[in-house]
């Protein structure tokens, strides 16, 4: 799996265009939902990050340290790199600076994530949590990264496509082919 940052950042800001509430929570799940429709669909995700299974659902472990890092509460110290793109209000609010350069996402990138958006986008943070407590995330340790495998199973995938998606190592260069 490959860490697509200019699609990952750029999908951070497509969704933050179009939510009213833009905390880390709603943008992490929506992204998750996203992501783990558009592998089922189309072989690979949106923003090649891990998700990691935290308390509260699915988190993408690069984003979130990139979050961290613009907040200013972070191991790693933003350079300036991802400030340029956004800031974060309240502890966990992100406030964009530019628009998302829609040039960085493919068509069916900004289908799912316009689905996900209209069909996540307005549930209370309760209700979006739970729904992201799916079977890959009660299938993984706290705080550890969440299998792919497990996230094709959760979209409605079988052991037939997670060994196609093996064969034609799909799964360990996700982002490469971009669709």
């Amino acid at each position: 799996m490959i860490f697509d940052e200019k699609k990952a950042i750029n999908a951070v800001l497509y969704i933050v265009e179009k939510l009213v509430r833009k905390d880390f929570h709603k943008i992490f799940k929506i992204l998750y939902f996203a992501d783990r429709e558009h592998l089922m669909t189309y072989g690979r995700t949106i923003t090649g990050d891990e998700y990691i299974a935290m308390n509260d659902g699915p988190v993408p472990s690069n984003l979130y340290d990139i979050f961290k890092a613009v907040r200013g509460n972070s191991f790693y110290k933003d350079d300036g790199t991802f400030s340029q793109y956004f800031y974060v209000t309240d502890w966990d609010i992100i406030n964009s600076k530019k628009n998302a350069d829609t040039t960085e996402l493919s068509k069916t990138d900004m289908k799912l994530l316009d689905e996900c958006i209209a069909k996540y986008g307005d549930m209370s943070w309760d209700e979006v949590r739970e729904k992201s407590h799916d079977y890959a995330w009660r299938n993984t340790t706290a705080n550890r990264p969440i299998r792919f495998e497990d996230i094709v199973l959760e979209a409605g995938g079988d052991d037939e496509y997670i060994d196609y998606l093996r064969e034609h190592s799909i799964l360990s260069n996700l982002s490469i082919n971009g669709i």
